[in-house]
Parts: C-alpha cells; structure tokens; sequence
C-alpha cells in the first residue's frame, strides 16, 4: 500500500464524515507516506474539530461544496486519488427536498468527475449504498442515478483516469445509521422504537467500509463496482443485542415501517448479479464495455445464468450474540 500513496496528494470530499474521518485516522496510522490529505467539506465547526483532534501538518482543509464545479476544479489542482463520501443520505432530508439529493448526490459527483478529467487525477473511488438498488426513496433513487452518471462517464474520459464505484449497506455508527438512536434511547431510559422486528439490514463497520474501499482503490480498473460481502441481521436482534449489552430488560415499542423504508435491503438485484464476478470476500461489477451501441438496448441480447439478487435476508444472518460482538468491534459501544 506504501508504493500507492507515497509523495501522492489524495482528496476525501465529504471529509468530515464518517467515513472521511475513519479513512484519514487509517491513512495517518499507517503512515503510508503520502505528501497531503485535502479534507473538503462545507461544514467549519467540523473542519475545526477535525483539525485540532488531528493536528497534523499534512491533513488540511478546504471549505467547499461539490455542487460548485469552480471550487471543485480548484481543490483538484495538483491531486492524484480522490475518495467522493459527499452525500446526502438521510432517507427522510431527502424525501422532502429530493432535489438537493439530486444537486448533491447526482450533480455534485459530476462535478467531481468533471473536474478529475481536467485535471491530473489518476483515480476516484466513488461511495455509494444499498438503497440504489431497486430504490423506493429518493436518497437511493438519487445515488442509483449517480452510479449511472459515473458508468456513463467512465466511457469517455483519459487513459490514465479510472472511477470506481463501492456499494454497501447499513455502516454500523455512521451518521443516519438507527444504533446510536438505539443507545441514545436506552441511555435517556427511553423505549427503544423498532419499525418491524423482522425487517433486515446489511451489518458491517467503519474499519470495513474502508477495507472495500481500499481493495476498489488497489483492485479497481474503469467502471468497476465492488460490493463487499457483509452479514445481515433483523432489527429486533440488533435491539437485543444492545439490551443485552446494557442489561436491561424488554423495553421496545413498535411503530411501525416508515415512509421510504424497505423490509430487506439489496445489495445486488437479481440483473447485476447475473453479470458479476465472485470474488471471494467481494463481488465485483462491469455493467458495460468500453463501447456501448443502441443496438445492445433494441436487438442484442445473450442468455444469462438462472439467479436471485443479495439481499439482507438471504446473506449469512447474525444471532444475537455474534450481532453484540460485531457492534463491540466496531466500537459504537
């Protein structure tokens, strides 16, 4: 990994994230010799945060937005990797205002990749979700555009520019993710609000959302989407779990399945799972080639392997106990 990003200046937009900030403590606890790490963001009071946590000469800050192609294009300057987190991604923000879902998730990645093509950037590993797939919200609808945008613009861009994209689900403590709701409940002595005890979600860390990251980043050649394999479990177990943990006893209410909400999340349809490759701990996706004619959408077609999609009931599923010890190795308790 050394050889990667030494003397090289990555981008993380989104930086003040979750993900930005577990994937820049991984890249100064490595030290993997890279010359810079740009954090972009248009939040100050995180950047500042961030900054005196830190305090390294190496990370700087940039206030910014993705949907201004100009202040894009100048972050870029003289940057090799970009990681694109930039989103929005809370179901319901979305809901309501889809169109900034749209400005941010769909137009601000154009933006990015835009930018990266005008500029000396060698590649961007793009981030995106489980509700792209098949999406019944407008946050997946918005980031199953933005997969398209970048597929479409992998096409046509240099030789020596690649866009990956990684998908995964539920990211265990993230920003949106329902398990901090759940202890901040049981802390307030409050009743834990389940939607559906049945209802299933992909379960996976910060520490492995950057691992499928970074085996995009090593592995990825243009157009490539990666989705690593992750373990579901139901929500009533994950709300088991944490009583278990806390040592209290029954204390849930049910309120029923929320406007936007699917019962079990994909992370492959059926379609793209015809077309994947298994790789192991991965799958990996290459919907289209280099060259895409009409005639491949109207008179073209091939005969493809029987399936069905991946989804968070059908994946390995967690018990109560292996579900408590991935929530302590992701150290949201």
């Amino acid at each position: 990994m050394n050889n990667y990003f030494k003397n090289k200046t990555i981008l993380i937009t989104g930086g003040t994230g979750s993900f930005g900030s577990t994937f820049t403590k991984y890249l100064l606890y490595k030290n993997l010799g890279f010359k810079e790490i740009r954090i972009f963001s248009r939040d100050e009071k995180k950047q500042f945060d961030f900054r005196n946590k830190y305090n390294d000469p190496r990370v700087n800050f940039f206030i910014g937005d993705v949907r201004e192609y100009n202040s894009v294009l100048d972050v870029m300057e003289n940057v090799d990797y970009v990681f694109h987190a930039a989103a929005l991604k809370q179901v319901p923000s979305c809901e309501f205002y889809p169109l900034e879902a749209v400005k941010t998730n769909i137009e601000g990645t154009n933006n990015i990749l835009t930018a990266a093509n005008r500029t000396k950037v060698k590649k961007i590993i793009c981030l995106s979700t489980d509700k792209a797939v098949e999406p019944v919200n407008a946050m997946g609808m918005s980031k199953a555009l933005m997969e398209k945008v970048i597929m479409a613009k992998s096409r046509n861009i240099r030789k020596d520019l690649a866009f990956c994209i990684t998908r995964y689900g539920n990211v265990i403590g993230s920003r949106g993710s329902v398990i901090p709701t759940f202890v901040n409940q049981i802390k307030s002595n409050n009743k834990i609000t389940i939607t559906d005890p049945t209802m299933t979600r992909f379960m996976m860390t910060l520490d492995e959302a950057v691992e499928l990251v970074l085996y995009a980043f090593t592995n990825g050649k243009n157009g490539d989407l990666f989705i690593k394999k992750s373990p579901g479990t139901t929500v009533s177990i994950i709300s088991e779990a944490l009583r278990k943990f806390y040592k209290i006893k029954k204390n849930i209410r049910i309120i029923g399945t929320r406007v936007g909400e699917k019962k079990h999340e994909k992370l492959l349809s059926t379609e793209e799972k015809r077309i994947s490759k298994d790789l192991g701990k991965y799958f990996k996706i290459n919907v289209h080639s280099k060259k895409v004619e009409f005639k491949n959408f109207y008179t073209v077609g091939k005969k493809s392997p029987q399936t069905e999609d991946y989804r968070s009931d059908n994946t390995e599923q967690l018990n109560v106990d292996q579900t408590l010890n991935l929530l302590k190795k992701s150290g949201v308790l």
